[in-house]
């Protein structure tokens, strides 16, 4: 029997096939979705994820990074997967795996023609309407149709990204990105490329924008249930990330805990040191009583500065003793409240959780 850590990530399955359907219920039934799975799912277990929405009937799979959707692969997955940001030097792997590599530069154009010279690859075209991080801005569209309408590439979608879909203060950037990639379809029609699938909206956009929606929308976040403050869709947190009570230790006033005396005691108190530290996702940021974790239901401070291995809490006013389970968070003390207790949002924490915390999946 293999050993494993004490600390814990359970996945609920049943709340990712909740979060699927409550986010496709938004979507008109002709429309796509795509599945965003890149960087374990959030954290979470890629192919697991993955293996439960192919079955659910998700059209296409989003990874960042070549090795992800190789990963996929191996796993038997079959459903279509894009790649998002396809590295130098990958194009012809990707093909050979059946990966569909994003054009996002001239560059990438080039290698996916060479790839392509004796057979039809499929690509999708990478629009930057105004985040300026990856895509064609639509001054270079010209050039990009030239070479194009002269290739034996396949262009499967067109898409770009919306700025701030979450956020109604940018509701004007976010309408005048939808302008620009309108116009930037309107080009391709001209040429003679007309992909069936167009795609902009993430989770948030597909809540905010259905402008946007086209004949695809991608959900990443949504689907482990989160919907960045949104109210019209119920979306059930996926994880539970819990440990256990290793020692407790009672200190006398002015005794310290951890490095660099983090913790002074002001009163005599009693310390619980948890096997979690920042090398498994819990980093710095929350030391000093910055966070709290649940203990018999009762909040618990850290107690100075989290380590690589452990952290302790302050259990001075809580009923427990050594082995009781606790609680990061889970669907009622949620990713996003510990989170922001370290200036820092959700998609931050739970990507962070590190490969020696247990996944155990909850059917």
């Amino acid at each position: 029997m293999p050993l494993t850590t004490k600390t814990t990530l359970e996945i609920d399955l049943g709340a990712l096939e909740h979060n699927y359907k409550a986010l496709r219920s938004l979507i008109a039934p002709k429309n796509k979705f795509m599945a965003v799975v890149k960087a374990n799912a959030y954290g979470s277990e890629a192919s697991a994820i993955a293996k439960r929405l192919e079955e659910l009937g998700v059209d296409y799979f989003a990874v960042a990074y070549g090795i992800e959707g190789e990963a996929l692969r191996n796993a038997g997955i079959k459903t279509p997967i894009l790649v998002l940001h396809p590295q130098a030097g990958q194009f012809s792997a990707l093909f050979e795996l059946r990966l569909e590599p994003t054009i996002y530069s001239f560059q990438g154009m080039k290698e996916a023609i060479e790839s392509s010279s004796t057979r039809k690859l499929p690509v999708h075209i990478k629009i930057n309407t105004g985040l300026n991080r990856l895509g064609f801005k639509p001054s270079e569209i010209p050039e990009v149709l030239q070479l194009l309408t002269v290739s034996n590439l396949d262009v499967k979608s067109i898409y770009s990204h919306l700025i701030a879909s979450e956020d109604p203060d940018s509701q004007l950037i976010c309408e005048d990105q939808i302008i620009s990639f309108n116009n930037v379809i309107a080009q391709f029609e001209g040429a003679g490329i007309c992909p069936d699938l167009l795609h902009m909206t993430n989770t948030s956009g597909i809540i905010n924008y259905q402008q946007a929606h086209y004949s695809m929308v991608r959900s990443g976040i949504g689907l482990y249930g989160f919907s960045n403050g949104s109210t019209t869709v119920n979306l059930k947190p996926i994880a539970k990330l819990s440990t256990v009570i290793s020692k407790i230790t009672s200190i006398e006033k002015g005794e310290v805990v951890g490095y660099n005396s983090g913790f002074v005691a002001s009163a005599p108190t009693k310390v619980a040191t948890l096997p979690i530290g920042h090398a498994d996702g819990i980093t710095r940021i929350y030391s000093k009583g910055k966070a709290h974790v649940w203990i018999n239901d009762q909040p618990a401070a850290v107690l100075g500065n989290v380590c690589m291995d452990m952290m302790m809490v302050d259990v001075g006013d809580i009923d427990c003793k050594e082995g009781d389970q606790v609680i990061l968070f889970d669907h009622k003390h949620t990713a996003s409240e510990f989170a922001e207790a370290g200036s820092t949002i959700s998609y931050e924490l739970i990507t962070g959780i590190g490969a020696r915390v247990t996944r155990v999946l909850l059917k």
